[in-house]
């Protein structure tokens, strides 16, 4: 009975020996990955963590710097580069250099090349996830206000990229990351210019993901192509799936009519003219996108469907997007927040445990001050601490600034002007003019303004013409 036990005790002692035998590329075991990593050092400068994922032309890697303790994100390459010249011209770090720094744009931390082996190392800032590892497995749909919020932010990146010229061409939820209530457009490895003359690559977007005319052209389309593939990413938010999940570029063709419709024949002709083997649908009318999504806000449905518009031509821009209603309360949020950013010295000083109407107080003399022009007097009043913010309202009519002096010459007294014009020392020079004596400038001041311009006709102007033309 003892033996037999004993021997399975080995054979189970054997067996877990083996399991943890795991081969080096395994993810099933990661601390087995980060000692084979650390091993070989593949990064300089960084302690690899653990792989977070691997594509066709490239891995991604948690690494921790030995400089300052933080994480990052490091995408190593695969294809070997000869130089950093070379390294700084691939499309994807320059293209990450020409969009830094926007706050849904993934920032370039560091560019690392080992010239031994060749290998290039992109370091980025670490975000939590993806959309799609946020969606996948998820039982109940997110939130309204949070897939508004998700799709606003991944609009203002397409902007961004858009107005810098460039469009990304594979739009989807793996390069779509997310940080808390941050989002950021990530992996710009398929970036092409705007201003680039087609034909591009035709193959270049994920299927799912593809917009028609990438399907139906030889690589006949446009920075549009991006709107259709956050459509895409918007419908898969919502529902937690795929919109086309097509098996093959024809599957995918049909997935798309099936809920869409076939296009009319004047779509279809612009896209014959762009490809060299002709096609022809047979008509079929869309079952809708309202159907697959019952619970879709009118807004969100219709920003939905000009997003995924057949017709690029007909599909609705980044920069248009962000003006949709569907975004009318986010928009009116960073309204409300630029103009309290703009107040740092008012809303610093206000004290904990105010109320609402004490805070409208004191943010009221910058409004008044800029509907008026008279930015200046910004600065003083809002520098003000919370006991004496109301006291410049009541007095932002009184003529006391001395940059208001010039405009108010003819209407204050001379009284208040004397002390200004007494303290300039009178003139002793021999030449044309004479000389003025401070007393006849007190005498004239207190004169009526009338008199006082013809006495200084008299006593300035005729004086000198006497001397120089007696005749006269």
């Amino acid at each position: 009975m003892h033996y037999s036990n004993w021997l399975i005790g080995v054979k189970n002692r054997a067996c877990l020996r083996n399991a943890c035998k795991t081969p080096p590329n395994s993810d099933c075991n990661n601390r087995g990955n980060t000692v084979d990593a650390q091993s070989n050092n593949p990064v300089p400068g960084y302690k690899v963590i653990k792989k977070i994922g691997e594509g066709t032309f490239s891995e991604v890697l948690k690494a921790q710097s030995l400089k300052d303790g933080k994480f990052y994100a490091c995408k190593t390459m695969k294809q070997t580069i000869n130089s950093l010249e070379q390294a700084n011209n691939l499309r994807e770090v320059q293209a990450m250099k020409r969009l830094s720094p926007h706050a849904n744009i993934i920032q370039l931390h560091e560019l690392i090349l080992d010239k031994e082996s060749g290998t290039v190392s992109l370091i980025c800032e670490l975000m939590e996830m993806n959309i799609y590892e946020l969606i996948q497995g998820r039982r109940t749909p997110l939130p309204d206000h949070t897939v508004k919020n998700y799709m606003y932010q991944l609009c203002k990146s397409l902007e961004h990229m858009h107005s810098c010229g460039i469009f990304h061409r594979d739009v989807k939820p793996e390069n779509i990351l997310i940080k808390q209530n941050c989002l950021k457009l990530g992996d710009f490895g398929s970036c092409r210019s705007i201003y680039s003359k087609p034909p591009h690559t035709e193959y270049i977007s994920t299927r799912w993901y593809r917009a028609p005319e990438c399907l139906l052209t030889d690589g006949y389309y446009s920075f549009k192509m991006d709107m259709w593939s956050a459509g895409c990413v918007f419908f898969e938010i919502m529902s937690l799936n795929p919109l086309f999940p097509g098996a093959n570029e024809v599957d995918q063709a049909s997935k798309i009519h099936d809920v869409l419709g076939t296009p009319d024949q004047s779509v279809l002709q612009k896209f014959k003219q762009s490809r060299a083997m002709h096609f022809n649908f047979p008509p079929k009318k869309g079952t809708g996108i309202s159907r697959l999504i019952p619970k879709c806000p009118a807004p969100a449905l219709s920003l939905l469907y000009q997003m995924l518009a057949y017709d690029p031509d007909e599909r609705i821009t980044a920069d248009t997007a962000l003006r949709h209603t569907y975004f009318r309360e986010i928009r009116m949020a960073e309204k409300r927040a630029e103009t309290f950013h703009r107040l740092p010295g008012t809303l610093h000083g206000l004290e904990g445990g105010g109320s609402h109407n004490r805070l409208n107080r004191a943010c009221r003399p910058a409004r008044v001050g800029k509907l008026r022009g008279r930015n200046a007097r910004q600065t003083p009043l809002l520098n003000h601490n919370t006991k004496h913010a109301p006291a410049p309202l009541a007095r932002r009519n009184i003529p006391h600034y001395p940059a208001e002096l010039p405009k108010l010459n003819l209407v204050v007294p001379g009284p208040q002007i004397a002390p200004a014009i007494s303290t300039v020392p009178p003139f002793t020079h021999r030449g044309t003019l004479p000389a003025i004596a401070s007393k006849k400038c007190q005498s004239r001041l207190a004169k009526p303004q009338e008199e006082s311009r013809h006495a200084a006709f008299r006593s300035f102007y005729i004086p000198p013409l006497e001397r120089k033309h007696g005749g006269f």
